[in-house]
């Protein structure tokens, strides 16, 4: 069983160590007209990060318990796999896409501080196993295997999804006409 403690701490540990380092052309970048750039990357982070904690957790509290044949164990381990994999892509709901309205720094921020409340909130829920929503990423990603996360498999996502980004962002990184660094230009010339 994946530590959710010390996943969240790896995820943003990667995203971070990912975008350290980079100008504003390599923050707003983008491989094609309609994908996301590194900035545009990092604020969705942050925003499915705060869904989590607030509105998904507050349904979290009041749900009933999880199904009597929720297998925990197996989607705990589909929940790291299968969010984080990148095989197939996936468009997300309006309510968490970016809205260009965060700094890299802002975000950056974000990043850090929702981190320590998902582990807060990890740490202080002894419950976490015991109530269960049904969950639309989870359904789509397991063609309709599995339905429900429980509030553990919730933060297990919330770090997998970090992971998924932090991958859209190496490949962004990797893309033809990614604007080379300030000293790598110095060097040329």
């Amino acid at each position: 069983m994946q530590d959710a403690n010390q996943y969240i701490d790896e995820t943003r540990d990667g995203l971070i160590a990912a975008v350290q380092g980079l100008t504003p052309d390599q923050w707003n970048f983008k491989p094609a007209p309609q994908s996301w750039s590194i900035a545009q990357n990092l604020e969705h982070v942050v925003i499915v990060q705060e869904r989590v904690l607030g509105p998904i957790g507050e349904k979290l509290a009041a749900a009933p318990p999880a199904p009597a044949d929720h297998a925990a164990e197996e989607i705990d381990a589909f929940v790291v796999a299968a969010f984080a994999d990148r095989s197939e892509k996936f468009q997300g709901p309006e309510a968490i896409h970016p809205t260009g309205g965060c700094t890299p720094d802002e975000a950056l921020r974000r990043l850090d501080e929702n981190c320590r409340r998902l582990k807060h909130y990890l740490q202080s829920t002894p419950d976490l196993r015991r109530h269960a929503i049904d969950s639309l990423p989870l359904k789509a990603l397991s063609r309709g295997k599995f339905q429900f996360m429980d509030g553990y498999q919730w933060l297990l996502a919330a770090a997998a999804h970090t992971e998924r980004h932090r991958r859209q962002i190496l490949e962004v990184k990797a893309s033809a006409g990614f604007p080379a660094c300030a000293e790598s230009r110095a060097s040329v010339a």
